[in-house]
């Protein structure tokens, strides 16, 4: 018995050994095959690789690959306006259609890349070109807690803190030009609801869809506790940066909120941060549901 026991090991082992690294890394392998490529925007402060080590969108194109997806990410200012950002991104776009020759991609953004994302698809041209926009966290009526840093400061504060900003976006993280004043006016409440909004309708032809964070007992990212609490009395429920009312675009599919004892999902969480630290909340899970969802849909 012990040797037939022995040897069914044995043969276990080996079989594991014999299996290609693509089945144990999970997943069916083309679950996320969608029939256009997917870009993904990085939102505002960051780039694609943050300080070239650290991935903005942790574990995730990985995830959404190893599921038989075609992933781009695309990489803008950390600090710009709305409006830099949207050209830059356009040009990225165009490129990586002219390389995969798909006739439209699949846009999903974070945060501020809601926005300039949006600004290039209404206001610079890609709408033939893009097949669904799907947002994620994003300030689409602007956040308080920009309109707290440049409308309860004086202009003396703004300027020194825009201009240290300007330097170390430009100096540590590699922006080129860049405009933290004007990245901050862009989000701001009034801003987004009176003069963004109308000027940048949704283009027919594209599906939009939506979702939010929501930190619900503290924030897991302890460094957005302040602002957490602060939007919590001024828009309510929040995900540290952009509240659960102003992620919402389009066809709003639902708050992530994380698993039932957890403190909540957080506008870092989201996007697998801190370093894929998400208790309760699978971040690159949650984006293979997104995708696979997509090409469910024949996109």
């Amino acid at each position: 018995m012990k040797k037939l026991f022995a040897s069914i090991l044995m043969i276990m082992a080996v079989s594991v050994m014999l299996v290609p690294a693509t089945a144990l890394a999970g997943g069916s392998s083309n679950t996320c095959d969608t029939r256009y490529p997917v870009v993904m925007a990085h939102g505002m402060g960051a780039s694609a690789e943050i300080l070239g080590i650290v991935d903005y969108w942790w574990g995730i194109p990985g995830a959404l690959e190893d599921e038989g997806c075609d992933v781009f990410i695309t990489s803008v200012n950390g600090m710009d306006s709305t409006a830099n950002k949207a050209a830059d991104f356009k040009n990225q776009f165009l490129q990586i259609k002219s390389l995969t020759g798909a006739s439209k991609l699949n846009v999903i953004g974070h945060s501020h890349g809601t926005l300039y994302t949006r600004y290039a698809i209404s206001n610079l041209g890609l709408s033939p070109y893009v097949a669904t926009y799907t947002s994620i966290a994003g300030p689409h009526r602007g956040s308080s807690m920009a309109d707290l840093i440049m409308f309860g400061t004086s202009s003396t504060v703004r300027n020194v803190l825009g201009s240290s900003l300007d330097f170390v976006y430009a100096f540590v993280f590699g922006d080129t030009n860049p405009q933290s004043i004007q990245n901050g006016y862009d989000v701001c409440t009034g801003y987004m609801i009176n003069t963004f909004n109308p000027n940048t309708p949704n283009m027919p032809g594209i599906y939009y869809q939506s979702w939010a964070a929501k930190a619900k007992i503290s924030c897991p990212s302890i460094i957005l506790e302040p602002s957490w609490l602060y939007i919590l009395t001024q828009e309510g429920a929040n995900d540290g940066l952009v509240s659960v009312n102003s992620a919402k675009w389009g066809s709003f599919r639902g708050i992530e909120d994380a698993a039932w004892y957890s403190a909540g999902c957080d506008h870092l969480n989201i996007v697998g941060q801190l370093f894929g630290i998400t208790p309760g909340f699978d971040a690159p899970g949650f984006y293979v549901d997104i995708v696979s969802e997509l090409k469910g849909w024949g996109y």
